[in-house]
């Protein structure tokens, strides 16, 4: 086997499988939300509005997990049915202690088509090991993350996720809100650890 050859094939596929399938597309936030400000929530209800009930109570409980200093309450467990007039809502959360609202939500979901060139390497009588090109469909996955302050009634943080190629929603949740601490902590509005 001619090792040349074989390895610039071999690192090229451990970068491909090592590569984050989820990174920050955008993200914008309100001039009025700093480090210092942060500090003043204490309490904040979490709501994942996604595709089904399973899909939103793992991806509430996953990001009321990643809270650390701040108390969180997944919205299934919060809201009731007949909880629909917004008005009574964000009285009631004021009512409860509640600071803010944080909304995670699919915003969209993009087809592409990419070609996967074949792969091979030579040997002393041809080529061996090799595969011929394929086309393939992939799916990105648009994902929207808001935190609105109750107090004043706006939005204070946005951001989108792109994850490409999903494949288990909870590691997909899960690296979604390691992305979005990351932005938080880049900006200084999440402290580490």
């Amino acid at each position: 086997m001619n090792l040349k050859k074989f390895l610039p094939f071999s690192v090229m596929l451990f970068m491909v499988g090592c590569s984050p399938s989820t990174k920050i597309e955008k993200t914008w936030t309100d001039p009025s939300f700093t480090p210092s400000s942060v500090q003043s929530y204490k309490k904040v209800l979490v709501m994942g509005l996604l595709k089904d009930e399973s899909t939103r109570r793992i991806a509430e409980d996953k990001m009321v997990a990643s809270f650390k200093k701040v108390s969180a309450v997944q919205s299934y467990s919060y809201l009731q049915p007949s909880d629909t007039v917004r008005g009574a809502v964000e009285a009631k959360l004021q009512k409860d202690g509640f600071d803010g609202v944080v909304i995670m939500r699919l915003a969209d979901v993009n087809k592409s088509t990419s070609y996967v060139p074949g792969t091979g390497y030579g040997g002393w009588y041809g080529y061996r090991y090799a595969s011929p090109g394929y086309y393939q469909e992939d799916k990105t996955f648009y994902v929207e993350t808001n935190f609105y302050s109750l107090k004043d009634s706006k939005l204070l943080w946005s951001g989108t996720t792109s994850s490409l190629n999903p494949e288990k929603l909870d590691k997909t949740v899960s690296e979604i809100i390691e992305t979005l601490k990351q932005q938080l902590q880049k900006q200084g509005l999440m402290m580490k650890g």
